[in-house]
């Protein structure tokens, strides 16, 4: 069993992301539990709606919705999206240990503010070191396959780290 950070927190791409390709159950695999504020959850659910990915994201049983106790916090982060700044300020306010992110912005602000991050790409590398999945290649192009943009560069370099 890997070792896991005791608090992982979420934003909304990562989720909808393994939902596309039904591997939410890395999510449990890797972290055993993952914080999601509400408003991920819902953008989650949303952007999913009408799909069984929002099914998925539903049945999840280690996403967990844990709202911010001050959600003042996400108001300081007005330049991202509210489920970013939600997501970046609950890491912050639970003192996470890793928080999911994708975006660009989301992660440029995350590091600045001294959180670890990660992304779907990310777990996907962890999962296939940890033998979780055999390969990464597939997953990446049916992530771009299903509307998920990854750049060219993020994906040479995915798969080198991979060795595929």
């Amino acid at each position: 069993m890997p070792d896991r950070p005791r608090l992982v927190v979420t934003d909304t791409t990562p989720l909808i992301a393994l939902a596309l390709i039904g591997k939410l159950s890395l999510l449990s695999d890797l972290y055993g539990e993952v914080a999601a504020p509400p408003t991920v959850y819902a953008e989650a659910i949303a952007g999913a709606a009408g799909r069984i990915d929002a099914v998925d994201v539903r049945n999840a049983s280690c996403v967990r919705v844990q709202p911010l106790s001050d959600p003042r916090r996400a108001d300081a982060l007005a330049n991202l999206d509210r489920g970013e700044a939600e997501a970046i300020a609950l890491a912050q306010e639970i003192n996470a240990d890793l928080l999911i992110i994708d975006e660009r912005l989301g992660r440029r602000s995350a590091r600045q503010l001294g959180l670890t991050i990660t992304g779907t790409v990310g777990i996907l590398l962890k999962s296939k070191a940890l033998g979780y999945i055999e390969t990464v290649h597939p997953l990446l192009t049916i992530l771009q396959q299903r509307g998920i943009y990854l750049g060219d560069a993020l994906v040479r370099r995915a798969l080198e780290i991979a060795g595929e």
